[in-house]
């Protein structure tokens, strides 16, 4: 009798996995009423062109419009699979890359059923066009709160870009020693997109940057008796260990009725070097009249980048701050720079945003060193939080060198802002408000010889955890590699 149950049960564990499989590839409708449009997909990747190492593109269909949804994937080569769970699609790991590999340099057609009120629809198919250029395996990024007014838990996490693996960085709860005070973590860094040398910020209770130099990790104070706070936005020299930050005495205003709803400021700022070998700070341009912020270097550390403010009116120059922001507008400038000697040059003029009436900020290189990509907006230097923020990419090197057409990247009256290359220099990956207006999302667009495609979400295993996720993603950063110091082996910088 115990040789029969054995039995029995065996077969209901591989009748159940039969069924969970079957459940996971459906059959497609026998009959369906066909449409004309493309299936509004959530997130939308109807013809998009991916790299051929991204996660699955995971998707559905409203759920308070349809009841159930299917879709056939074919590959180039002949493979062909359904999936299909309620009204989401969710594709097994090893069975997207098997597609993504065999469709290299090529596309993945989509075609997609959605059950409405009992009726089938089949929708018009689409294209994933499937780059024959990876994307960095890694991205991080800070999850926070999207108003800033407060905060209790933050964290800075990192994402394999391959699959759906999210690992923890750092937090702010396990060094905090004043809770009343509270604990902020920001501006994590990296030097070319590797984590042996890297940085962040630790605010408030128990402060200090966290500098991590060929895998050794140390904390460190960068104010200085002449400088008008620590450092801020970092950048690291692409070969010598010196980074480049701001320094800010920054504020925020939250509005009551206008709709860009938070401004940020800064009441003064000024850019410093800082050498990680002799822990000394130098000064790069402090300007006491002006406003300089968001160093980047070139990819040769031949040139400082970074964005400067142009004098208001005179008649407006003693005024509140508060009540001049919006008049206030960013250039792009540059400065040669000496790695033997540390010395910069003159200021340089690339970008004059304020003859336009725009204002650019956090300017980026590409690794090629021939577009520059920033982001630009009316006024101010913090677009994320301004319906008009968009990135903008020019070609350097070239005198008068108009904009490239970045329509496929924007999004329409939702702020778009800090974009960044990969390694490779065919993925801009930028955080936008496209979606709401008020949580930050990741986007990325294949970039090839200054042409520019339609953009697409990070994908999450579920395809809902972009609509009920509340928090944003904040300063995504490219990475080639994970950051292997555990949380644990931060945390003991701070009892030195």
């Amino acid at each position: 009798m115990k040789r029969y149950n054995h039995y029995f049960f065996l077969l209901i564990a591989v009748a159940m996995l039969f069924l969970s499989s079957c459940a996971n590839h459906p059959d497609v409708p026998s009959s369906s009423k066909k449409t004309k449009s493309l299936p509004a997909i959530f997130p939308d990747y109807c013809n998009v062109t991916v790299p051929y190492n991204i996660a699955p593109l995971n998707f559905m269909l409203p759920a308070n419009q349809y009841e159930a949804c299917v879709a056939r994937i074919s590959t180039p080569d002949g493979q062909q699979q359904t999936y299909g769970n309620g009204v989401k699609v969710q594709i097994p790991e090893a069975e997207w890359h098997s597609m993504l590999n065999a469709s290299k340099g090529k596309s993945i057609k989509v075609e997609v059923w959605g059950k409405k009120k009992g009726e089938w629809l089949s929708f018009s198919p689409f294209e994933i066009r499937v780059a024959k250029e990876p994307i960095d395996e890694y991205l991080s990024y800070r999850l926070i709160e999207p108003s800033y007014v407060a905060w209790t838990f933050m964290e800075i996490a990192q994402r394999n870009l391959t699959s759906f693996e999210e690992t923890q960085i750092f937090n702010n709860e396990i060094t905090m020693n004043d809770r009343e005070k509270g604990q902020c973590i920001n501006c994590h860094s990296y030097q070319n997109y590797k984590t042996n040398n890297m940085l962040f910020h630790v605010r408030l209770s128990n402060a200090g940057t966290v500098i991590v130099n060929d895998g050794k990790i140390s904390r460190v104070n960068m104010k200085r008796d002449y400088t008008i706070s620590s450092g801020v936005y970092p950048s690291w020299h692409p070969t010598a260990k010196l980074i480049a930050f701001s320094t800010n005495l920054t504020r925020q205003a939250f509005h009551t009725e206008n709709a860009n709803k938070i401004e940020v400021y800064d009441l003064a700022s000024d850019l410093i070097l800082y050498d990680v070998e002799t822990d000394s700070v130098s000064i790069v341009c402090n300007d006491s009249t002006l406003l300089e912020v968001y160093p980047t270097w070139s990819p040769d550390g031949k040139y400082l980048y970074y964005c400067k403010s142009v004098p208001l009116p005179e008649e407006m120059r003693d005024k509140d701050i508060r009540t001049t922001y919006s008049k206030i507008q960013y250039n792009l400038y540059r400065r040669s720079f000496d790695v033997t000697t540390h010395n910069f040059g003159d200021e340089e003029l690339v970008y004059d945003a304020a003859s336009q009436n725009k204002s650019a900020t956090l300017p980026r290189i590409s690794p090629d060193g021939h577009y520059l990509l920033f982001a630009q907006g009316q006024y101010g230097c913090f677009h994320i939080r301004h319906n008009d923020g968009d990135i903008v990419c020019i070609q350097l090197g070239q005198e008068n060198s108009s904009p490239l057409n970045l329509t496929n990247l924007n999004s329409k009256d939702r702020p778009d802002s800090y974009p960044s290359w990969s390694s490779n220099g065919h993925w801009i990956m930028c955080a936008s408000r496209r979606e709401d207006g008020n949580f930050c999302r990741v986007y990325f667009s294949y970039f090839n010889n200054g042409i520019v495609e339609k953009a697409f979400m990070l994908p999450q295993e579920d395809p809902e955890h972009n609509t009920f996720l509340l928090k944003s993603y904040n300063r995504p950063e490219f990475m080639v590699e994970p950051v292997r110091i555990s949380v644990n082996e931060f945390s003991k910088v701070f009892d030195k």
